[in-house]
């Protein structure tokens, strides 16, 4: 998989996991979530700081992370002619700034 840390603009769907996300000027519909997890904030990663009461450290923050499958297009890469319309990608949101990363991309 190869890594990015790009913007991207996304459209939640009716469950609220991604449903459509601009990268690069392209649009990509979202035809399956292949995964969903969460991951701890900057605390859990060590540091003399972290975690010690009143460090100021959010110990609710971190990002979240899906796994999709996504197509080009209003269609979603159905069209048959285009081989290559067709990615898995990795999107993250960041709840500490309210961001959204497309972080990896197997296409």
């Amino acid at each position: 998989m190869r890594q990015y840390d790009d913007p991207v603009e996304v459209r939640r769907g009716e469950a609220e996991d991604p449903d459509q996300f601009l990268w690069r000027g392209r649009l990509w519909k979202v035809r399956a979530v292949v995964a969903h997890w969460m991951e701890a904030g900057p605390w859990r990663q060590g540091g003399p700081e972290a975690g010690r009461p009143g460090s100021g450290a959010d110990l609710v923050a971190g990002r979240e992370l899906w796994r999709v499958e996504a197509g080009r297009g209003m269609l979603g890469g159905r069209q048959p002619s285009d081989p290559q319309a067709v990615a898995v990608f990795d999107l993250s949101f960041d709840w500490t700034d309210g961001r959204w990363q497309l972080v990896g991309c197997l296409d």
